[in-house]
């Protein structure tokens, strides 16, 4: 954890998250792991489990499960940020300190460690030193002291995770970009049971359970998109519009869309007010003839979106004031597809920045 720096919390408040059930099944003579999530807590998702040791995943959510209300993909998203889960070969990850004084994989500052460097109670992934002085390179302990800090920082019962995340480092960005890691390590919600849905804007099903899979790629491949550039027109890694973002995404996933957020809306199926909204779903914000942007269902109440000049593909609520609607896409043939051009009716721009809604 690094020093104090300036005082201010994101406005946004994040959803409740509840404790998660950790399953450890060891194999005979492989001393192999199973994990999964609980109904009411995150399971992990493809990009998670192949980005996260698996040592790792079993700390982020057993630790977790200390602080009811603190979701595994926070503690994850934080050491992801502080040190590629470990891997990082920068000063003070493995041995020493970085030039704040911060330490291990967690970065926590001495004074800060010996506060919350309670014994961890049962390590499901034992290293070397287990039984010794807590350290805070030690990943169990880094991970457990982080966990508990959290909780005392108003991440118990999900109270005020965000203020958690911002105590742990006074930065806005910092909150955000934790965030949108934590959206990455969520898989989309299991399908609901036959004859029922989930309430508006509540992700019911999975998004395997749409046509082809292809909700389920495209979101996939937009989550790979996370931190790229706006740009205005494009619709390629090197830079995303909006509705650029989303056409690649379906094309990825093998379906085909219009280029601009206006045709993509107008081409539908457009979903009744009241249908639960699932992860691969479009949101259109604007008005029916006057569609200003667009972002791409990531799991409950979150798109992931290109918004504007000077911003990057971002995890953010789609509970926006200017709200139209959401359609599911079906595609159309790859013989109907637009000619790749700088859109006209998607109208976000430097001059529209409107941050943080």
């Amino acid at each position: 954890m690094r020093p104090s720096g300036v005082v201010g919390k994101l406005a946004a408040a994040v959803g409740a998250l509840v404790v998660m059930t950790v399953l450890l099944a060891g194999a005979a003579g492989a001393g192999s792991v199973f994990i999964a999530g609980s109904a009411t807590a995150p399971r992990p998702s493809r990009a998670a489990l192949s980005s996260i040791p698996a040592d790792y995943l079993v700390l982020y959510q057993s630790a977790a499960a200390t602080c009811p209300g603190l979701a595994w993909t926070v503690l994850a998203g934080i050491g992801a940020v502080e040190s590629d889960h470990g891997r990082s070969t920068a000063p003070g990850v493995s041995s020493g300190a970085n030039a704040a004084g911060a330490q291990g994989p967690m970065q926590f500052l001495p004074a800060t460690f010996a506060g919350y460097d309670l014994p961890v109670p049962a390590d499901p992934a034992p290293t070397p030193g287990a039984g010794a002085a807590p350290s805070p390179y030690r990943p169990a302990d880094a991970i457990y002291a982080a966990a508990r800090y959290l909780c005392a920082s108003g991440a118990a019962g999900g109270r005020d995770t965000a203020g958690a995340i911002f105590a742990y480092n006074h930065a806005d960005w910092y909150v955000r970009d934790v965030l949108a890691r934590a959206a990455t390590y969520t898989a989309p919600a299991s399908t609901s049971p036959a004859g029922t849905a989930g309430p508006p804007g509540k992700a019911g099903a999975s998004a395997s359970a749409l046509p082809g899979r292809a909700a389920g790629l495209a979101v996939d491949y937009a989550q790979a998109q996370l931190g790229t550039p706006y740009l205005w027109g494009g619709g390629t890694p090197a830079g995303f519009d909006c509705s650029g973002l989303v056409q690649a995404a379906y094309h990825a996933a093998g379906l085909e869309l219009p280029r601009t957020a206006q045709q993509q809306y107008d081409a539908g199926p457009r979903l009744p007010a009241a249908a639960p909204i699932e992860p691969g779903d479009l949101v259109f914000f604007g008005s029916p003839t006057s569609v200003t942007h667009v972002g791409i269902v990531a799991a409950d109440n979150q798109m992931i979106d290109a918004p504007h000049t000077g911003a990057v593909v971002r995890v953010e609520s789609y509970h926006w004031d200017d709200y139209l609607g959401a359609t599911r896409p079906t595609g159309v043939t790859p013989s109907q597809r637009p000619v790749l051009r700088p859109r006209t009716a998607d109208r976000r721009s430097a001059a529209d920045q409107r941050v943080g809604r």
